[in-house]
């Protein structure tokens, strides 16, 4: 980048203010340009100095951050809004909510008392987050979007597989509600998320679609129509079992620093289901999905990816299609049609 990333720091406790403000200074490409107490304090500034990145306490006093998000998005809406949230259910529950309303990502805020490890962990997790923003004018023109791919069948995949990260939850939220309630194959899904975050996202997603939304199980049998969730710190694969093919879940290293992975999940459905895989590489940082993806297509299964154009942040996506592994690259506004088309829905 040829500037820094002008960062607004908004955080009511004094000690985390300072905490958060100090780890985004000894990084050279990072810029907090101011800071502030409360959510009506931020909306005043962020109107001002239309910072690249706000960090938004959820848990405020006179203003939450839900308000204050929902007021932001409005006010500032090109600027990125990264929540910080409690390790709690009701954290859980209110950060979904955030990131539906429009918020960037979230970072769970440190649970442990020792000081050090709590800069750490903010170090691991807020900073690539901020980082992750950039401007998408330069990739727009070099991965366009195409629809109607003439080479698909139609009416053959067996299983969707979904790997999602930055941006997954609003993502989501506009491809799963509009699948028919009779989709004629399982749909898992793997969202980088924490526990208690998917269990919450499966059943806000639930609470909207026509097909069934859950938090996969150990050992559960898939079926058509319900979409299968990757808990928070477990691997998702399939199984074949006889007549049956079941989830399997397990906590082995994690790949790409991601636990759940896309590519264990996509390289399972490509050793089940082989040709008859169809994988989709939402918005999200990183490449996790590359590996799983290759596998697919050696399988003769196939490969989708959002585009440039409608991707919260393109890691993932650019990830596959730079590497060959792609049959379309489609606009989020077009998915859910592709997906009903490919599966033959009525």
């Amino acid at each position: 980048m040829n500037r820094k990333i002008g960062v607004l720091v908004v955080e009511d406790s004094p000690i985390m203010r300072k905490l958060i403000t100090e780890i985004l200074k000894n990084d050279p490409e990072i810029e907090v340009i101011d800071t502030a107490k409360t959510g009506k304090e931020a909306i005043e500034k962020a109107k001002i100095l239309k910072p690249d990145v706000i960090t938004l306490d959820i848990e405020m006093p006179e203003m939450d951050g839900i308000t204050a998000l929902k007021i932001l998005r409005k006010e500032v809406p090109h600027t990125k809004v990264i929540m910080f949230s409690s390790l709690t259910q009701e954290g859980a529950k209110t950060t979904i909510e955030c990131l539906t309303l429009g918020a960037y990502d979230f970072v769970p805020k440190p649970s442990t008392k020792s000081f050090y490890e709590s800069i750490k962990k903010i170090e691991q997790n807020l900073i690539p987050k901020i980082k992750s923003v950039t401007p998408l004018e330069r990739i727009k023109s070099i991965y366009k979007p195409s629809y109607m791919v003439p080479k698909l069948q139609k009416g053959i995949y067996k299983v969707c597989g979904i790997g999602v990260s930055t941006g997954g939850p609003q993502t989501l939220l506009k491809i799963i509600p509009e699948l028919p309630p009779n989709f004629p194959a399982p749909i898992l899904i793997v969202q980088h998320m924490p526990p208690l975050f998917t269990k919450q996202l499966a059943e806000r997603l639930d609470s909207v679609s026509r097909v069934r939304v859950k938090e996969a199980e150990e050992d559960e049998i898939v079926k058509d129509g319900v979409a299968y969730i990757a808990p928070g710190d477990y691997h998702m694969e399939v199984k074949k079992d006889n007549a049956f093919v079941r989830i399997k879940l397990h906590q082995g290293p994690p790949r790409n620093f991601c636990r759940p992975s896309v590519d264990e999940l996509f390289e399972s459905l490509a050793e089940v289901y082989n040709g008859k895989t169809l994988a989709l590489i939402l918005t999200g940082m990183g490449s996790d999905g590359k590996e799983g993806a290759k596998k697919i297509k050696e399988k003769g299964g196939v490969v989708l990816a959002q585009d440039a154009e409608s991707s919260v942040v393109f890691g993932m996506p650019k990830a596959v299609i730079e590497e060959g592994l792609v049959d379309e690259v489609v606009n989020l506004s077009k998915i859910s049609e592709r997906l009903k088309e490919l599966f033959g829905c009525n």
